[in-house]
């Protein structure tokens, strides 16, 4: 089994940073890549940014710039810095671990992010 904990979310103002951090425990197989979602109110979840344990990152269009992915392969914490943020970032955000030879997927409680104009 599979645990996830968020933390680092709150309510900041347009332009200001947050740093999401995520910390995965259990049985945790070495391939695989962790990332972040989000999903705002009435919309679907959508893809933030992902990083492999190798460190190749991705990131959605709208995030590239403002938003930095980065992964502690010891202690098995993935972060997200965000920066400049929008009101449209508003959203809860997910951390989401995936191995890659079975395709398991494990999600966190997820994140409340709120920006204010």
């Amino acid at each position: 089994q599979v645990q996830l904990a968020e933390s680092g979310g709150g309510l900041v103002q347009a332009g200001r940073s947050l740093r999401l951090s995520c910390a995965v425990s259990g049985t945790i197989f070495s391939l695989n890549t962790m990332g972040w979602y989000r999903q705002a109110p009435g919309k679907q979840r959508e893809l933030v940014a992902t990083i492999t344990n190798g460190g190749t990152t991705n990131y959605a269009d709208s995030m590239k710039g403002r938003f930095t992915i980065s992964r502690d392969n010891v202690q098995n914490t993935v972060h997200l810095q965000m920066d400049d943020l929008k009101p449209e970032d508003t959203a809860v955000y997910y951390c989401n671990v995936r191995f890659i030879i079975s395709g398991t997927n494990y999600w966190g409680q997820g994140t409340q992010v709120t920006v204010s104009s």
